[in-house]
């Protein structure tokens, strides 16, 4: 054991960071890690190449615990500076965003993620919102006052940009800072007379002042007050699992001349001298003293409290060891100090959902189901139609768990949860009509309806031609012929206005409806009838099958009859009244046509007798009969001159 032990320490001695000449170094070892800082204009890539080199990485910043382990090794850096300008500095930490991944606002990191991997972890300490760039490669620095001394209050912001490359490293970047993980640590050596320790780490950083030293570090103690002096070298191993220790015992650098009053003899508590000028350590009541001579430990090990939340720390026999329990729905983490919690859900203990929670669970039921007790497991299915709970407008048919909703016959389900039945407009479907005249939409359903002159066939659809038949109009004048009467044969449907003109109604007559009886039916023409518009139309409720009549509304504050045809005699009537209309019309047509050819014939004749006459002055004068014009010649040639071609 000692051989391997000094062929360790000549190895160690041969490493260039254990000469003398090496370098002081920012360094703070806490926990089971060390930080350290550098100064330097690198680029986020060449920072991580000289952590790495050294078997570390550029540092996590996951909790705000390891933010003030960070802050510390900044303000050891800058403490070795002997005066710096007050400007804003830039230094380099494991965080970055590879290029093509955009930002994710949802995520604490915004999808940057730490260097070497690792879970998102939920602390941030953002300067400004990170840019959502996702074209080139993004890094994160943290951003430093220079001139101010970090505090505990004011711990550095996180600022977010371009990684930089090794012409230009980036923009206020004056350095960097690496992390390096150890699997435990060793105390500080203690000193029991004047001497200096020097430790030399693992990754050759070297320091005399370490809260905590790593694993496999190298200690060079010189002791003495400079006159003479005496150098040590020790090293820091692991004597059992996860014990970190040196590999030395008793104080350091004793002197007779000092005893107890230099560093309390080095010791941890006590320090007891002896008669000789010598001394040794010891511990206070309920603590023993450890292998190296120094170092106190209680008797009772549960005494520091090592377990760690909802773990309780139970001793050995004989007060040299202890183990950590954990509470029931917990279990003891990898460390064994701590607990974590168990997730009942795996081993599917409820019936239907399981929701683990903190150290328990709870059973819920699926939804459309409920508790079919309060405090029991088993669920029962919520009958969702039930009256005053169904949420369809029609139909609900419950479902194991769920339901459906259905709509009546006429109808389609419509909404978008399909809770609501809208009405199918039959007459405007593709293709042909359903009908073969005229088809009215009705909610649920439909009715057929035909021309005048046509009725229903029985299957509600079809139209037919009416049979003609006369039906005598009650009150009109009669004439008897060998003491029978006559009876003029005029539609009982027809209502006669003064201004209007003849004025028409039609029934669609049911499929279902008989033909009517022979006997004529007489009805009485009402002095004021209002039209009726169009057909009323009646559908039976539940079924397609239509069913149409015709009827006229009674004007308000008149006195009318409204007559309705329970047989298919109204269209015959209606037929022939269309039929005599149409004669009549053509009749006045051919009338008045022969009046303006026989006025057209007259004027053509005068014009004619016009041409003829003469045109001259004498036109507008009235001759006289013929024997007095004879007779007043004959005088005026006699008595004046009876020779008047004389005189010319």
């Amino acid at each position: 054991m000692a051989t391997s032990t000094h062929l360790l320490l000549l190895l160690l001695l041969g490493q260039p960071w254990a000469t003398a000449g090496a370098a002081m170094e920012a360094v703070v070892c806490a926990d089971t890690a060390c930080y350290t800082a550098h100064w330097g204009k690198l680029s986020a890539d060449e920072a991580q190449q000289h952590c790495s080199k050294n078997g570390g990485k550029l540092t996590t910043v996951k909790s705000e615990e390891e933010a003030g382990h960070v802050q510390r090794t900044l303000a050891q850096l800058l403490s070795l500076q002997a005066s710096l300008a007050a400007r804003m500095g830039k230094f380099w930490i494991g965080l970055q965003r590879e290029k093509g991944k955009c930002q994710d606002p949802r995520l604490p990191l915004k999808g940057f993620s730490w260097v070497g991997g690792g879970e998102d972890t939920l602390y941030t300490n953002w300067h400004k919102e990170a840019r959502n760039s996702c074209i080139s490669k993004r890094c994160v620095s943290l951003l430093l006052d220079l001139s101010l001394t970090p505090t505990t209050s004011r711990l550095p912001k996180w600022s977010e940009g371009p990684c930089g490359n090794p012409v230009s490293p980036g923009s206020n970047i004056e350095g960097f800072v690496c992390k390096f993980s150890f699997k435990g640590m060793c105390r500080p050596l203690a000193l029991g007379g004047p001497g200096k320790v020097t430790y030399s780490t693992p990754f050759q950083a070297t320091s005399s002042s370490l809260d905590a030293v790593p694993f496999a570090s190298m200690a060079s103690v010189a002791c003495g007050d400079g006159n003479e002096s005496t150098s040590h070298y020790f090293l820091c191993k692991e004597k059992e699992p996860n014990v970190f220790e040196w590999n030395s015992s008793g104080p350091l650098c004793v002197s007779p001349d000092y005893g107890c009053n230099f560093n309390n003899g080095g010791c941890q508590q006590a320090c007891f001298e002896g008669g000789d000028g010598s001394f040794r350590c010891g511990c206070l009541p309920g603590f023993r003293l450890l292998d190296d001579l120094v170092t106190c430990a209680s008797r009772n090990p549960c005494s520091s409290s090592p377990c760690i939340g909802e773990a309780t720390c139970v001793s050995a026999p004989h007060g040299t060891n202890y183990t950590c329990h954990c509470p029931q729905g917990f279990q003891v983490d990898e460390s064994q100090l701590g607990c974590v919690d168990v997730d009942e859900c795996q081993d599917s203990p409820c019936v239907q959902a399981c929701v683990n929670t903190h150290g328990s669970f709870r059973c819920e039921c699926w939804v459309g189901y409920e508790p079919s007790s309060p405090g029991e497991g088993a669920c029962q299915d919520v009958d969702e139609c039930a009256l005053g709970r169904s949420p369809c407008t029609q139909r609900c048919t419950n479902t194991d768990g769920s339901f459906h909703c259905s709509c009546e016959e006429g109808y389609v389900l419509a909404g978008e949860d399909g809770t609501q039945c809208q009405d199918v407009d039959e007459c405007a479907g593709p293709g042909d009509s359903l009908c073969d005249n005229l088809c009215f939409n009705t909610q649920g359903s439909f009715s057929c309806g035909c021309l005048p002159g046509m009725e229903l066939a029985p299957d509600g659809v079809s139209c037919i031609i009416a049979p003609v038949s006369l039906v005598p109009l009650a009150g009109a004048p009669q004439e008897e012929d060998n003491g029978k009467r006559e009876r003029r044969p005029m539609p009982s449907a027809t209502t006669l206005s003064p201004t209007r003109g003849p004025e028409t109604s039609f029934e669609a007559v049911p499929a279902s409806r008989k033909p009517p009886s022979s006997t004529p039916i007489t009805s009485a023409l009402p002095e004021t009838l209002a039209p009726s518009g169009a057909p009323e139309v009646r559908v039976n409720p539940g079924t397609h099958q239509p069913t149409a009549a015709t009827g006229h509304r009674e004007s308000a504050g008149r006195d009318s009859v409204a007559t309705q045809s329970d047989d298919g005699t109204d269209g015959q009537k209606l037929l022939l009244f269309y039929i005599l209309g149409t004669v009549v019309a053509i009749l006045l047509l051919l009338a008045l046509a022969l009046g303006l050819l026989v006025c057209r014939r007259r004027r053509a004749k005068q014009a004619e007798k016009k041409e003829k006459m003469p045109s001259n002055a004498a036109d507008s004068y009235s001759w006289a009969s013929e024997r007095a014009e004879s007779r007043a010649t004959e005088n005026q040639y006699r008595r004046g001159n009876p020779h008047p071609w004389k005189d010319r």
